[in-house]
């Protein structure tokens, strides 16, 4: 059985499946959509009639549903397969068109966040403008290099992994 969009019943749940509410996601949909279309040049029932393989995702709030859900999920391939009724390689394939098309759809809409700076005072300019910094400073374990130069740069001076 495939979770969809339709089976959500509160803000609560929408927040937690998708990171957006009922609202947000269905202004989203249409924008999707036309991004889409553009992208691929025709629209999604087009590229499925076209198409030997019966698809999964029927409409577009069916496919950006998928997105939002593994973004927010973080589950692997294997997982949203599993959860959606997909391989895991037709799991990573839409995944993947969604994220191209969600990108070009934010920047088109001037939602897409900021990602890189070109210098320190092009991001001392942005942050000026922002009341509230939240920095994600959780270390992450990482293997060992055998170079010795590039064992420096991933050196954080802590000795042991417990307290």
């Amino acid at each position: 059985m495939a979770v969809s969009y339709k089976d959500i019943r509160t803000e609560r749940q929408w927040r937690a499946a998708t990171g957006l509410n009922k609202d947000q996601f269905f202004k989203l949909v249409p924008l999707f959509k036309s991004t889409y279309e553009l992208l691929f040049d025709e629209s999604l029932e087009d590229r499925q009639n076209n198409s030997s393989i019966e698809s999964t995702f029927k409409t577009y709030a069916d496919l950006l549903f998928f997105g939002l859900y593994s973004f927010k999920s973080g589950l692997t391939y294997d997982l949203l397969g599993l959860t959606f009724g997909l391989s895991n390689s037709n799991a990573y394939q839409n995944q993947s068109i969604v994220i191209r098309v969600l990108e070009v759809t934010l920047e088109n809409t001037g939602c897409m966040p900021k990602r890189s700076f070109s210098n320190e005072e092009e991001l001392k300019e942005f942050l000026s403008k922002e009341t509230t910094l939240l920095i994600d400073a959780t270390e992450q374990r990482v293997q060992r290099p055998d170079n010795e130069e590039d064992q420096k740069s991933d050196y954080s001076g802590k000795k042991k992994h417990t307290p």
